[in-house]
């Protein structure tokens, strides 16, 4: 299953265009036990619900724009999306258990 994050009508609409496969648009990803191996989640979300995305199995898409300052803030139609050109990015991230060597300055780390 396909889900899609976002709250934003044009974003909405062009996801829709994009997407062909049935899906479920969501607000907010409040519920991530509703993510299965398999299910591709595309949206902007921070990077620990990537991570739990991942972690479960699912894919992950990113919706990344290049968005000029003065547009920050608002809300952006469909056409504005593919003018600025948005596309879609896919993203694997998981978190490592942390430990002291993860507090200690970079510059005293070796390289990893």
């Amino acid at each position: 299953m396909n889900y899609l994050i976002t709250r934003h009508p044009g974003t909405f609409e062009w996801l829709k265009q994009k997407i062909t496969e049935p899906s479920i648009c969501l607000d907010h990803l409040d519920n991530l036990s509703v993510i299965g191996r398999g299910d591709t989640v595309i949206g902007t979300l921070p990077i620990n619900l990537v991570a739990e995305v991942c972690r479960q199995g699912a894919r992950y898409l990113h919706l990344e724009i290049d968005l000029p300052h003065h547009l920050r803030g608002q809300e952006l139609t469909t056409q504005q999306l593919t003018e600025l050109g948005v596309e879609l990015v896919e993203y694997h991230a998981h978190r490592l258990i942390p430990d002291e060597d993860m507090l200690r300055p970079a510059a005293d780390q070796e390289s990893w």
